[in-house]
Order: structure tokens, then sequence, then C-alpha cells
């Protein structure tokens, strides 16, 4: 949504359906459809599962394929400019990586996300304020005069969608977005980075 807010026409890609998502959708490998599709487009935002990285399956003693190195390898096989977003826990394995969080734009919430840019394209980082307002537990009710984390079984979805900005995504969907605010922060950059925008591609490995 960030992205279409910024300006690009958008296609969204992910082995599993998506029908809350608003704009083309092709079901399909990742990885795959960027190496074989990837340089048709102008711009490749990609999200790898964040599942190995995660706070929440870690705590949980769930295991999950770590799929950064070879995202980034089907990126960079394209020639395009693209960026790659993850969690913290990922952050060792990511280059340079920009970190956006909701303080950046006046949104009720933190939820820090990183995202490392290719070659000559990297968006301005913002300020980041200091976190002066207390979260509630993870995946826990929200008090007032607290900012939810939107994580797990949590309750609240009407509370997440308004503040994030999602109105079209159920639960499973919001515990793993990206707030647009961060994205059209980054379609912005990419615009001035980009000689003609046409297409953006997100996908999700």
């Amino acid at each position: 949504m960030g992205y279409h807010l910024a300006g690009f026409d958008v296609v969204g890609v992910d082995l599993a359906p998506q029908r809350r998502y608003p704009f083309t959708f092709i079901q399909a490998e990742a990885m795959a459809f960027i190496r074989e599709h990837g340089a048709e487009f102008d711009f490749i935002h990609a999200s790898p599962p964040c599942q190995h990285d995660s706070e929440c399956q870690r705590i949980r003693g769930n295991t999950h394929p770590d799929l950064i190195a070879p995202t980034r390898a089907a990126l960079e096989a394209t020639g395009r400019p693209w960026v790659m977003e993850n969690v913290r826990g990922a952050v060792p394995k990511l280059h340079r990586p920009l970190m956006l969080c909701g303080q950046m734009f006046s949104l009720a919430n933190y939820r820090h996300r990183f995202f490392e840019p290719s070659g000559g394209f990297r968006p301005d980082q913002p300020d980041h304020p200091a976190h002066l307002v207390p979260q509630a537990k993870m995946g826990r009710p929200v008090p007032p005069g607290h900012y939810g984390q939107f994580v797990g079984n949590f309750s609240g979805v009407d509370l997440a969608r308004r503040v994030l900005g999602v109105p079209w995504m159920n639960r499973d969907g919001i515990r793993e977005c990206i707030p647009p605010a961060y994205t059209e922060h980054i379609g912005r950059a990419a615009l001035t980075h980009l000689a003609t925008p046409v297409q953006v591609l997100g996908v999700a490995a």
C-alpha cells in the first residue's frame, strides 16, 4: 500500500493465496519469480519470512529456514534496484540496513523494521524520536496510555488496523505487516532514484 501511495503500480507475489491483497497478485514461489521475472520491473521489495529471526518463534522453539542470503542473490541477479526487509533479529545478516519505526511517522506504535537497500539506492534515515509511551506486553490487550504490540494471537484487531493504517488486513496479516507509512517513505525515495518508474514488485518468499 505504501508503494501505491508513493505513486507506483504494484504487483504482489507470494507462495500462499492472499485473498485480502488489494493489488494485482500472483501466486508463485517468490525467489523463482524474481529470477524469472524480476528484471521486468523497475523496483523490487522483498520480505523473506521473518520467522527464522523472530523473537516469538525463538521463544516457542520453532525452526524455520533462513532465506535472506538466497533472496539477496536472486535480487542481485535482476540488475534492478531493490530493498529487502526483515526484523531486528536479522540485522547482523543485512547490509547497512535502514531502520524505520512508527514514531518516525507519527504512528501510535513502535514496530521497528529493517531495510537493506541495493547499490546506489538508499532512502534517508528519519530522526528517531525517543520511546516515551509504554508498550503492552507482547500479544496482550492494550491498556489505556500504552502502545500495542500487535504480534501473535493478539486482541484488538480494529485498533491495530487504525494505528498501522491497514484497514483491509485480518489478524494474520497485521502481525507480520509493514506499516504503509514505511514503504511510502521508501517508495518516494525510489521514485527519486528511478528515471522512469512504472511498476513495483512486492514478494514474500
